[in-house]
């Protein structure tokens, strides 16, 4: 595999670009426009008029919880829980919505001060069961039956904004660090993409004749991991939950070719079902029997082989192995990298906001502008967008 040098995907990003709060309009950001190697500007609100009429728009309709919890021992010492992700019950609406006790990978801030014990919060329990690295299961338990772990959340835990925003969260970030289209609880990151977009862009791409349909990823804190390998092969990429209706997958496969991804979790997402469909068309129907069988789709498992089914195959093998066990939603693990050198199989054009230096989600779009990275943010930088999650937006034409 060859050595993708990740020092070479670096550019100067001083902290007074970093937009720290969103612009009071939300489709107001501008929006630079890339095709055909060109580079150009508008404002987000007119990104109807870059999208092909009849097109699919994706979008991820996670929703960002409150998953930062603080705890005090008798001695006084602040201990910080930041719920990741859960164990047990492993599905995210099954965690949030249990009333008995749930489990979850946490990382946990002032470690040295939690040696052993249950720490409580209210009502709330925690104990603390093992440690894999710098992540922890964390048992959580509650008095109040009447209430599910979402409510505890909702009523005890903080909004976790990105740490590059170096400030605390504040109660404008629990309206303004949710897409207007997020219903599906679990993340703990928002798909900022998504953030761009109000009802009436909404309802202007549908007067356009541009469709619409959603999945769902729950971005984990595995999205600012930082790639600390010069080859970026060699950087362990993050799993992630995803979840597709049937009818998500149908409408992409009837619509391929004019694929729009809003953010790169959807363009994970949507990427990871062309390596889904070719497993279950590739392997015996019995090797995923159940429910409790996952479908996982490796960090390089793009790279390993020649893929030569086509797109609407591989769709196809999705819808008819979901129809043979009377599925309505595809849920199934990803930890796919996309960085160049990928060969896109789904998305056409990717809407998205500008990223960190050295990022796995720069090697991203690195690779689906055809390496011309520096182009587009050569340009963002000279033109004083603003950058990271409340920052502005683009829209990106794919280059081969």
């Amino acid at each position: 595999m060859e050595e993708i040098r990740i020092s070479e995907y670096d550019y100067p990003l001083t902290d007074e670009r970093i937009a720290k709060y969103p612009l009071p309009q939300r489709d107001h950001s501008k929006l630079l426009v890339y095709r055909d190697g060109n580079v150009s500007e508008d404002r987000f609100y007119n990104v109807g008029d870059y999208i092909a009429p009849k097109s699919l728009l994706v979008y991820n309709n996670t929703r960002v919880i409150p998953a930062r919890m603080v705890f005090h021992k008798d001695t006084g010492a602040r201990i910080e829980i930041f719920c990741l992700e859960p164990l047990a019950p492993k599905d995210y609406q099954l965690a949030l919505s249990t009333t008995d006790g749930c489990t979850w990978k946490c990382m946990i801030g002032n470690l040295k001060k939690w040696k052993s014990g249950i720490l409580t919060n209210g009502i709330l329990h925690a104990e603390r069961l093992s440690t894999n690295g710098n992540t922890h299961e964390v048992h959580f338990t509650w008095d109040d039956t009447n209430m599910s772990f979402a409510q505890l959340l909702d009523s005890m835990g903080e909004l976790p904004i990105p740490p590059y925003l170096n400030r605390p969260t504040e109660e404008s970030d629990k309206t303004t660090y949710q897409t207007v289209y997020s219903r599906i609880k679990g993340s703990v990151a928002a798909p900022t993409a998504g953030l761009h977009f109000t009802e009436a862009v909404l309802d202007d791409l549908r007067k356009r004749g541009i469709k619409t349909t959603e999945l769902t990823l729950h971005v984990g804190a595995g999205t600012f991991q930082p790639v600390k390998t010069e080859d970026a092969n060699k950087h362990t990429m993050h799993t992630e939950i995803i979840a597709v209706p049937k009818q998500a997958i149908q409408d992409v496969k009837d619509n391929l070719g004019h694929i729009v991804a809003v953010g790169t979790t959807s363009m994970r997402t949507l990427e990871s079902l062309y390596f889904i469909g070719e497993q279950l068309r590739n392997t015996e129907t019995t090797a995923f029997p159940d429910s409790d069988s996952i479908i996982h789709v490796s960090q390089h498992e793009p790279y390993e082989k020649p893929h030569m089914l086509s797109t609407a195959d591989s769709l196809q093998a999705i819808l008819d192995y979901m129809a043979a066990r009377n599925l309505s939603v595809l849920h199934a693990e990803t930890q796919i990298m996309i960085r160049p050198g990928y060969t896109f199989h789904v998305v056409d054009q990717l809407i998205t906001n500008f990223h960190q230096p050295k990022s796995t989600l720069l090697l991203l779009v690195s690779a689906f502008v055809g390496g011309d990275w520096h182009t587009i943010y050569d340009y963002a930088l000279a033109h004083d967008f603003r950058f990271l999650s409340y920052g502005d937006s683009s829209i990106l034409n794919h280059k081969s």
